[in-house]
């Protein structure tokens, strides 16, 4: 059974985000979504179990999805859970350049290999910082974003608001 890893903070997950992860279920057997936390972004909106959450919700539909959040290396927690493959999408050339360094190193940690799936055109301008700032200032990024999530986030900003 082919199983692939899809690493990332999905701090919060986009439709750019989802969009990798249903394309990648259609080559793969299994695909573990691996939710980090990751040391060299700001703190996080959400928690990894806010996250994981989301993620369970919106990738429902997807039954060769699971779950998981881990710290440490992602070849490790790769190797752990026997995949074969990283996938990474890309949305412009300067995510290329990094992605590109970090496949060659994790092959070189591992064996495992990193596919990169281009994201697809309506969604090449999305990171979850982006969304997090429209959200923050009250903008509306129903489209950037699965319902369930468009909700949460203005559920936490006003929560945010509140708190001043």
């Amino acid at each position: 059974m082919a199983t692939a890893l899809c690493p990332g903070s999905f701090d919060p997950v986009t439709l750019g985000h989802l969009d990798i992860i249903e394309r990648t279920a259609r080559h793969f057997d299994m695909v573990v979504i691996a939710v980090i936390r990751n040391p060299q972004k700001a703190q996080s909106l959400f928690t990894l179990e806010e996250r994981q959450e989301m993620l369970g919700e919106v990738t429902a539909h997807i039954p060769n999805v699971r779950i998981e959040f881990f710290k440490g290396l992602v070849v490790d927690f790769a190797r752990d859970h026997g995949a074969e493959a990283i996938v990474k999408g890309l949305r412009a050339i300067s995510d290329f350049d990094y992605e590109l360094q970090m496949a060659q190193m994790n092959q070189r940690l591992s064996g495992i290999d990193t596919f990169f799936i281009s994201t697809s055109p309506q969604h090449s301008f999305l990171s979850s910082s982006l969304v997090r700032e429209v959200a923050r200032f009250g903008g509306d990024v129903s489209s950037m974003v699965p319902p369930l999530v468009a909700k949460r986030l203005v559920e936490r900003y006003k929560m945010a608001e509140g708190a001043k």
